[in-house]
């Protein structure tokens, strides 16, 4: 009821200024009696996934809240899970300024943020002060100065860290905004770090006495060999689940339009069909072994079912929040 104000005041301002303001915002009514101005009653539609009971199939996609600040806030909406992150073993400032765009007239983002965060051991502090009654997924990656050849110990560090938090681990190797981070979904890089995700799970699972699936997330902008070879290996490592899609460099949806030269990820409406696509040639493959949790570009709910249609079990949705607010959440919940 009250989006289309906000919305017409926050888009008169810079991207990232509006997105840390809202934050701001949201964090300062959560335990109040404003809470009531973001609160959404949601009928429950329970969904079964990588062993976890779901209250509903719609999550928030990771990137929007990345240090974890304001879960509470985002579960009033209606959320059934909300994936916080991506998160560094150390704290990082991100990419140089400006590093967000909104290409308005295609109802897309475009994002080189770089991962910005204040580090893990942050995220886990307030994580441990949310009061969330659904699913929260970590999403975790590696630092920028941190080299590719050891990046497994960065991935390793976070999910140790996380692990007794978590109700599951978002392994993120699809940003295109952090440099060689994507050539981790290829070949031995891949196989190697799945293998050691593994073993860190299992060991995790026996010192904590509970089991935190983990769920890897990947790049649009893979060939059918590349995700058919990325199937496979997922399906060999036994992994819990699998997140499609990262946001895109491809920019042909886009030609023409203010800000379609910016670098770095593009994420909305452009990404919808590409994405599904993907959740569909993977589902293929897949053949049941693990779920797939499908996002990009699902901005309602004839996109949303499309996803599931085409073989996701959950859904998120990042940037149609962004242009169509908290309405989104119940039209997306009540009817799917």
């Amino acid at each position: 009821m009250y989006y289309p104000i906000m919305k017409k005041v926050l888009f008169q301002l810079d991207p990232e200024c509006a997105h840390a303001m809202t934050l701001q915002q949201l964090r300062r009514i959560t335990d109040t009696p404003l809470a009531f101005l973001v609160r959404q009653s949601m009928p429950t539609k329970p969904v079964s996934c990588m062993g976890l009971s779901f209250k509903n199939p719609l999550g928030l996609a990771a990137g929007l809240d990345k240090n974890g600040e304001c879960i509470d806030a985002f579960g009033a909406m209606g959320f059934g899970h909300v994936e916080i992150g991506t998160v560094t073993p150390r704290p990082q400032p991100g990419n140089d300024k400006p590093r967000l765009f909104r290409v308005v007239e295609a109802e897309g983002l475009i994002n080189r943020m770089g991962f910005n965060n204040h580090g893990v051991d942050n995220l886990v502090e307030n994580v441990k002060q949310s009061h969330f009654g659904g699913i929260i997924g970590i999403n975790i990656g590696k630092n920028k100065d941190t080299p590719v050849e050891q990046g497994k110990d960065d991935y390793l560090t976070c999910m140790e860290k996380v692990y007794p938090y978590a109700g599951y681990v978002a392994i993120n190797i699809s940003s295109p905004n952090t440099p060689d981070l994507r050539s981790l979904q290829y070949g031995e890089a891949l196989d190697d770090l799945l293998a050691a995700i593994k073993n860190k799970q299992q060991e995790l699972h026996e010192a904590h006495h509970k089991y935190v699936p983990v769920a890897v997330k990947i790049a649009p902008d893979l060939s059918e060999e590349e995700l058919i070879q990325i199937a496979d290996s997922l399906v060999r490592h036994n992994i819990d689940g699998v997140i499609a899609t990262n946001t895109t460099l491809d920019r042909k949806l886009i030609q023409g339009l203010n800000y379609c030269e910016q670098m770095g990820g593009l994420s909305g409406r452009p990404l919808q069909l590409r994405s599904t696509e993907v959740i569909r040639r993977l589902s293929d493959e897949l053949q049941g072994h693990l779920p797939i949790i499908g996002v990009g570009g699902i901005d309602s709910l004839t996109a949303a079912r499309e996803k599931i249609v085409a073989g996701a079990t959950l859904v998120q949705i990042y940037s149609g929040f962004i242009f169509h607010g908290p309405r989104l959440i119940k039209d997306i919940i009540t009817h799917i």
